[in-house]
This record gives structure tokens, C-alpha cells and sequence, in this order.
């Protein structure tokens, strides 16, 4: 079977967060299912700096105003379609915001170009390959099936994942001319949304299949807390909606061979961790005694809960823990917690920034990872934190409810539990579940039972993939 995935981040290339890492990783486990996947994606400096030897395959002289080429080239396992438009895509910044981090002007242009580039490689323009199913992550890629639905391939199987309906891709409803789609396609059964045009809408509409990355969070996105808007469009497409939870690359994230770790462990060797321990205190200059080292790896957000964690630190010092956080986001989440820092000197680090390698250490030397979320479609850090026995503690949402298994008396009597999960979330639910966490560690025989069932999780591709490899097979012997 043959697949197109279109997306605008792809791991080891471009990466704001985990929509990068399902595009580089779900790709390689589906050829163990009979599954070939090409992947195309924009042609951002990061991208284009790092490919060796690629094989133009396609021109577009007019592609919604620019000209663009469809470079092929394999990197790390993947076969990638690159959209090589310089006008779109050649510039300072991120892949949505300009170095002074505001949203590209053209960000609609942007993005629908990537979408009508994937319909016409899905209508076979491609030379000597055409797909089977089209597989469109977010927004960004949204409007694949829309282009799709008005153009020569309605019948061609496609899928949307939802990533995080939070970000919905809407725009005024001046762009429309410039979409080049037809006049009737600004419509509630397509892209219009409440007069405004809905990328991620207009996706919801026309995709055969829609998936979200855990079944929990397919579950709350049907609500008006969690659907930002569109839990009504998202109702209206229950029969075809599947929560197929996310998996993560175990030989990057593996405490036996990663390279950046300093002493290297196994479920039966926890002990080594202890070296990795003492270079995280060093590195955040935490005192080194036995005291319990929470860790917080994230965007420094609302939605992330990081205004609680805030709230707290000074609560977990004195509850006799130590936290170090790793990361960045709103300025004034980031001054907060360097106060917080600067108050407890020895007790609390804070580092802002984006650090891959100390976000690998932290998993590996820290006893615990606080996932506050007031949502999460999926999470990955916690699946991290299950793989390097950095025991979570995690709000009970999304994909965070259904990867981590609390430490209830059941659970804990069945030795089937492998972190904390706590509701509501709030400054109060948070610290309860400190206070437990507290409590586990200082029985060491029970937190170890904890750290050894977490690694004995099956926190990998495999099973996620098989179910996308039926999901394709389904579509395609259904016609659709």
C-alpha cells in the first residue's frame, strides 16, 4: 500500500513539538506492515541546509502565485517529497512565526500551497507513483482533502489526524479568492466557518477518516471544553472519528544506548542511574542529598499548566523535593519561575531554553516528570518518562490518561501502576499528588516497583502503526 503524508514538521528535520515526531516516526514502522510512505513537507532553510543529492521529481510554474519544485530525497529511514518554494518558505523564523514571533501575514498562502502541491501528487501528477490513501496532519495539511473533494481525486481515500484542535488554521474570508478553489466550496459542508474560512474545519468536513492521538482525547474534543468550537463538526463525523494513541522512537529514547546519557541502565540496573542523578544537580547547581528531583520539561504555557507549577515551587521545597524545569514560552511564566529559582537557591533550577541532549539527561537523572495539562491530545514526555523510569505525575486528560496507570491501592496491589495521575487540575490537585509521590519514595522497594513496571511499558510504534495500517486498509476496500 502506498501513502502520502503531507506535513509541515517532520522529525530529525523541523520541530516545534510532537506533531514532528509522529511524521518522522509513524512513517518507518509502517513498512513492517506492507506500508510505503512518501512525505512531503515544506522546503524551510533547516530542511534544505541538511538533504543531500535530491532528485527534482515536479515543477509547479504557478503554484497559488509562486513557483515551486518537488524535490525527492531519503534522509534517516524516510522518503521525502520536499516543496521547494523559496517565496513560501525561505525566510528567518520558525516554520509559523517570524524571529520576532508573530504569525506570518501569509501563513494561509503558505500552508494551502503545501495542500495543493499534496492533491496534485495525489491525483497521480507524481511520475510512476501515485497513493492509495493521503494522510494529512493539522491545519497545516488540512486543506489536502478540501483540494482533494473539487479536484480530480473525491474518491481517494484520506485521513486527518488531529494533533491539537486548539490551533485551527482560521482566516478572514478575503483569502478565499486567492485558495483558487471553486465558489461553492465557501460552504458550512466545506471550509466556511461561522463567515471566516477553517482550514482544519474544512478538513473535518471533507476527510474520509478523522483520527486524534489518544482515544481519550477523541472522546473530549466531542465536548464544548475541549472541542474549541468544533466539537459540532467533529459530532457530525463520529462514525469515521478513531483515537489511535501516539508511540515514540525506542532506539532514540533508550536508557541502554542513548548517547547523551552518562551511565547507562536497564529496568534491572536502576542503581546507574544514580551518575546521571548527580549531573543534573550539577548542572542546575541543586544541593546533593537524597531529597526527590522533579522535573518539568515543556513549553512554558497555560494550557501546560505551568502557571501552577509556578504556584508551587515553593510548596515542593517545602515539602522537602527539589524541581528543575527546562524550557520556554510566555515571559512571564519564564520570570516567575526564575524567581522561584533565585528563592530557593540549591533547591529549585531553572533553565529557558530548548535543550534536546539535558532533555534526554533529565529523563534519565530525575526521580519524577510533572505533566500539569489542562489538555493533551497525546503528551510524549510522559511516554518518556515511562521509558527512562522517570516516574510521571500527570493531570488525568487526554493522552496522559490513557498511557500512565495511577498508583491506586488496586493498581499498586496488582504491581500493574506506573505513575500519578491527579484531577482537578489545580494547585491543590497538583500538590496531592507531590504528597503521594512523596510518600512512595520514601518506601524504595515501592518506588523501584514503580520505575520497573513504568519501563516495562510498551510505549512504541508498533501497535499504534498496525492500527493505522488497518485503518488505510479499510478505506481503500471500502472505495472511498
Amino acid at each position: 500500500m502506498k501513502v502520502l503524508s503531507v506535513s509541515s514538521e517532520v522529525f530529525p528535520l523541523i520541530k516545534t513539538g510532537g506533531l514532528a515526531d509522529v511524521s518522522g516516526a509513524l512513517p518507518i514502522t509502517l513498512k513492517a506492515f506492507g506500508v510505503e510512505t512518501k512525505t512531503l513537507l515544506p522546503g524551510y532553510p533547516a530542511v534544505m541546509k541538511v538533504i543531500r543529492d535530491p532528485v527534482v521529481r515536479l515543477e509547479f510554474p504557478d503554484l497559488l502565485g509562486e513557483r515551486a519544485t518537488v524535490i525527492e530525497v531519503e534522509h534517516e529511514g524516510l522518503d521525502l517529497l520536499i516543496l521547494d518554494a523559496p517565496a513560501y518558505y525561505d525566510r528567518p523564523g520558525g516554520p509559523y512565526l517570524d524571529p520576532l514571533g508573530k504569525d506570518y501575514p501569509d501563513n494561509w498562502r503558505r500552508f494551502a500551497a503545501l495542500s495543493l502541491a499534496a492533491s496534485e501528487i495525489a491525483a497521480g501528477l507524481l511520475p510512476g507513483w501515485r497513493p492509495d490513501v493521503v494522510h494529512t496532519h493539522d491545519w497545516q495539511a488540512a486543506l489536502t482533502s478540501v483540494y482533494m473533494r473539487y479536484y480530480p481525486t473525491p474518491e481517494l481515500p484520506s485521513v486527518l489526524t488531529i494533533h491539537n484542535i486548539a490551533f485551527q488554521g482560521q482566516f478572514g474570508s478575503e483569502i478565499f479568492p486567492g485558495l483558487r478553489l471553486p465558489a461553492h466550496a465557501f460552504a458550512t459542508e466545506s471550509i466556511e466557518y461561522y463567515g471566516t474560512v477553517g482550514f482544519l474545519k474544512g478538513g473535518l468536513k471533507t476527510a474520509h477518516a478523522i483520527t486524534t492521538v489518544s482515544p481519550t482525547y477523541a472522546d473530549e474534543i466531542l465536548t464544548s471544553e475541549f472541542g474549541m468550537g468544533l466539537e459540532g463538526v467533529i459530532a457530525s463525523r463520529i462514525d469515521g472519528l478513531h483515537g489511535i494513541v501516539n508511540g515514540i522512537d525506542t532506539d532514540i529514547w533508550n536508557p541502554a544506548t542513548d548517547p547523551v546519557v552518562h551511565t547507562h541502565y536497564g529496568p534491572t540496573t536502576l542503581k546507574n542511574r544514580e551518575e546521571n542523578r548527580r549531573s543534573i544537580a550539577e548542572f542546575f547547581h541543586l544541593d546533593n542529598d537524597d531529597a526527590p528531583i522533579f522535573c518539568v520539561i515543556s513549553r512554558l504555557t497555560w494550557q501546560k499548566g505551568m502557571d501552577i507549577v509556578a504556584n508551587v515551587a515553593d510548596e515542593i521545597v517545602a515539602m522537602g523535593g527539589k524541581l528543575v524545569v527546562l524550557g520556554s514560552g510566555e515571559a512571564a511564566l519564564e520570570g516567575a519561575l526564575l524567581a522561584s529559582a533565585s528563592r530557593h537557591p540549591g533547591r529549585i533550577g531553572v533553565s529557558i531554553g530548548y535543550n534536546e541532549p539535558m532533555s534526554h539527561l533529565m529523563q534519565a537523572g530525575c526521580d519524577a516528570i510533572i505533566i500539569p495539562s489542562r489538555f493533551e491530545p497525546c503528551g510524549l514526555t510522559q511516554l518518556y518518562g515511562l521509558r527512562y523510569g522517570c516516574v510521571p505525575i500527570v493531570a488525568r486528560t487526554g493522552g496522559l490518561n490513557d498511557t500512565v496507570i495511577d498508583a491506586n491501592h488496586a493498581a499498586l496491589a496488582a504491581k500493574v501502576a506506573t505513575g500519578i495521575q491527579f484531577a482537578p487540575v489545580t494547585e491543590t490537585g497538583m500538590l496531592q499528588a507531590i504528597r503521594r509521590a512523596m510518600h512512595f519514595y520514601q518506601d524504595r522497594k515501592l518506588w523501584t516497583q514503580l520505575q520497573k513496571q513504568g519501563m516495562k511499558s510498551d510505549v512504541s510504534w508498533e501497535k499504534s502503526a498496525e492500527r493505522y495500517a488497518a485503518l488505510y486498509s479499510s478505506l481503500v476496500s471500502k472505495g472511498m
